[in-house]
């Protein structure tokens, strides 16, 4: 392996992850029985394009109303302006002359999947060096969330996009943001995250300006990318706006998920309201009580600071994977409420398997290679062949 060039390591390592995931969606096939949402012996085809992959689908074909659905109650109702439309569209013009939209997305996720792994390995190999970079890779392509890679949702592009953008800032490529910003903010939500990043990076650029120069050409191209992310992440909602004539479209939709977990209890988006609902519903549907829950929440968030602010493996990654890390869990703490879905939208974090990776044990990162499989096999299992409880959504 240490001959080959990384590129073709790399590729190695991820047809293997690929294989392993395919097993265990043959697993999930021959457990899936008639409660289940896919029924008994469904297809790996059909486990594809399952869930969220019909969303973007709908959207390739139907595009976006113009007039928002409601419930029975006069609620908005969920659809497609909660799905960016760079993924669905793009999948439907490289599976044209595929012959379907599903056989594009599922090419687009694999190949957006291997290309975040050689990017990810770039960004690694400085800090934490080439063989736990490669590790990381591992950890990264066979992690719980390896379906992904496979399927047809938008993920595995936004993560492409996220890699590059966090590579250009680590390397001061700003000029970079202004294409991949858009194609980010387009693709899946949370280029808000990457505008808040910009903020701390600027900041960090500006505090330490004597030790690392910071050049007036610079200043300006930080402060341009941020204020083109909030303008990126922000438009949505106002495109959602103009099409539909209701101001709140865009919200009102993400809402909707939202109801399906809390019934009525949410009518108005609140920053913060998501998470501080969500350690009350929790903590009482496991009979524990709201104000555990509430105490568990301020645990987890000091414990996730202190994690990004003085674990040493951490600290290896350099600032600015350690930065977006960051702003993205505040992003997550702002807009999310938890559920089952939480597990996939900690992806764009990543980067921090640098930190689990940066150990020399072998015994340390088999158990990790061995755990990563293993969650894989239980989000499969439980998010295809189950599928049947309110929790079992991806």
């Amino acid at each position: 392996m240490r001959k080959l060039p990384v590129a073709a390591r790399i590729g190695i390592l991820y047809v293997l992850s690929r294989l392993a995931t395919t097993g265990f969606f043959a697993l999930a096939a021959a457990a899936s029985g008639p409660s289940s949402r896919y029924g008994e012996n469904p297809s790996l085809g059909g486990f594809a394009l399952g869930w969220d992959a019909q969303w973007y689908w709908y959207v390739a074909v139907h595009g976006y109303p113009a007039v928002l659905p409601l419930t029975e109650s006069g609620q908005v109702a969920e659809n497609q302006w909660a799905f960016m439309p760079v993924y669905a569209y793009l999948a439907q013009a490289i599976g044209l002359p595929l012959g379907s939209w599903g056989a594009g997305a599922v090419l687009i996720s694999l190949v957006a999947g291997y290309l975040s792994c050689l990017v990810l390995h770039r960004m690694l190999r400085t800090r934490i060096g080439d063989g736990a970079a490669l590790w990381a890779v591992l950890f990264f392509a066979s992690g719980p969330l390896a379906a992904l890679f496979q399927i047809g949702y938008a993920e595995s592009l936004f993560l492409l996009f996220l890699f590059v953008s966090l590579w250009s800032v680590m390397q001061r490529r700003y000029a970079w943001l202004y294409l991949l910003i858009p194609l980010m903010g387009y693709t899946r939500p949370g280029v808000l995250a990457f505008a808040l990043f910009l903020g701390f990076h600027g900041i960090h650029r500006w505090v330490t300006r004597r030790t690392e120069p910071l050049p007036v050409r610079q200043i300006v191209h930080i402060v341009a990318a941020g204020v083109l992310a909030v303008a990126v992440g922000f438009s949505w909602q106002l495109i959602a706006a103009l099409v539909t004539g209701d101001p709140g479209a865009y919200l009102a939709t993400e809402l909707a998920w939202r109801r399906n977990w809390i019934g009525e209890a949410t009518v108005a988006f609140v920053p913060f309201e998501g998470f501080v609902q969500a350690a009350a519903f929790w903590f009482g549907q496991w009979g524990l009580g709201a104000t555990a829950g509430y105490v568990a929440l301020g645990v987890l968030v000091v414990s996730l600071a202190a994690v990004l602010l003085f674990e040493p493996h951490v600290k290896r990654l350099g600032v600015e994977l350690r930065l977006w890390s960051a702003s993205y869990l505040i992003y997550l703490l702002l807009v999310f409420f938890p559920q089952s879905s939480i597990f996939r939208l900690l992806l764009p974090v990543s980067p921090l398997w640098g930190a689990v990776a940066a150990p020399r044990s072998t015994w340390w990162r088999g158990g990790v290679l061995g755990a990563c499989l293993v969650g894989q096999w239980w989000w499969i299992h439980n998010m295809y062949a189950l599928a049947n409880t309110f929790w079992q959504i991806p």
